[in-house]
């Protein structure tokens, strides 16, 4: 890699603005163009973050600038044939969640990333979140003792009537699958961030929104290879204490044997040891970007990795664990049974 990284983009929609944002706060790192079919939003984006080329078609945009890296932020169904647009090209891809609309295409992916030698990471960001990354500086630190439990309550409020979700990501409407597919994979990572190999679920889903095609509710109780178990407890309909629900998306309590750590609606932190009363735990956070700049972290984690070797989360190989999970929940909801996991990557 060269001293500093050209980045190209695709995708000029609702979320990438947080991408151009980070990349351009980002030293090591060059925004040279980006590609959209949509001219006026890509014309927009361009100007806002000083974007100095746009692009109708990504491989055009590939072929002209080869950049060190493309960064996908388009919607699931176009990420296979860009992730093999930029292994062709010998490109590193970072590539936006969900990763593809099945688990087999998501496999399909992935192996064009290998077959290349591309590095390829998925775009994963609620694990760089700052109230997580202290969480498993606590763990590590022995702060918590051995972990037996954590629950995750979402309830970001974003999901009632007719027109939830148009103004802002529209697609939410048509997913056939929602609530998991697009929302619960990030817990599903976070709670392997925090507590390791998940080894079986238990799940029933359910829509309470008629105005939307798939689930907006319900419950996926994990089962760690430690002996921790898990609950994510979720509906998109119902807010939680936050001046923006949107922060943390909800309420989590991670429970060991020394104490339990509790997150509100504002990124905060509360600690309870055992047997003692409950205080605010400190910690520094930067209230910028997407939910604590956690955009700016994984791309400036990426940037880490790959000009000086620092390691690197969520590859796309490992990220098919994630996605194997989220199919044991919809095949538990399904056969209303217990699924087990396989966590072979």
């Amino acid at each position: 890699m060269t001293a500093g990284l050209r980045i190209a983009v695709a995708g000029s929609g609702y979320f990438s603005r947080f991408h151009y944002d980070a990349w351009s706060r980002i030293a090591e790192a060059r925004v040279v163009a980006l590609a959209s079919p949509d001219r006026e939003s890509a014309a927009a984006q361009a100007e806002a973050f000083g974007v100095p080329k746009t692009y109708g078609e990504v491989g055009e945009m590939l072929d002209r600038e080869r950049p060190d890296l493309l960064d996908i932020v388009t919607p699931p169904e176009t990420h296979l044939a860009l992730v093999r647009a930029a292994a062709e090209r010998g490109v590193v891809a970072i590539c936006q969640k969900p990763l593809a609309p099945s688990l087999a295409e998501a496999e399909d992916l992935v192996a064009a990333a290998e077959r290349a030698g591309i590095v390829l990471a998925v775009h994963e960001n609620f694990r760089f979140m700052p109230w997580f990354r202290h969480a498993r500086s606590l763990i590590e630190a022995g702060r918590l003792g051995a972990l037996h439990g954590v629950q995750f309550r979402l309830r970001p409020g974003d999901g009632q009537g007719p027109e939830a979700y148009l103004s802002r990501q529209p697609y939410f409407q048509t997913m056939e699958r929602f609530l998991i597919h697009e929302t619960g994979v990030h817990f599903i990572d976070v709670f392997r961030f925090l507590l390791g190999e998940v080894t079986a679920v238990t799940a029933r889903l359910r829509r309470i929104n008629p105005a939307i095609a798939g689930e907006d509710a319900g419950y996926a109780i994990f089962e760690f290879e430690s002996g921790a178990t898990g609950l994510f407890d979720a509906n998109r309909l119902n807010d939680h204490v936050a001046e923006d629900c949107r922060l943390t998306m909800g309420e989590m309590h991670l429970e060991g044997a020394a104490g339990v750590l509790r997150l509100d609606g504002r990124g905060r932190l509360w600690w309870k040891p055992h047997g003692g009363a409950e205080a605010e735990e400190p910690y520094a956070w930067q209230e910028r970007g997407f939910a604590g700049d956690c955009v700016h972290s994984l791309q400036q984690h990426v940037v880490d990795h790959l000009l000086h070797a620092g390691p690197l989360a969520n590859t796309g190989r490992d990220y098919l664990v994630n996605l194997r999970i989220e199919e044991a929940i919809y095949e538990s909801h399904r056969t209303g049974s217990r699924v087990e996991v396989s966590t072979t990557q």
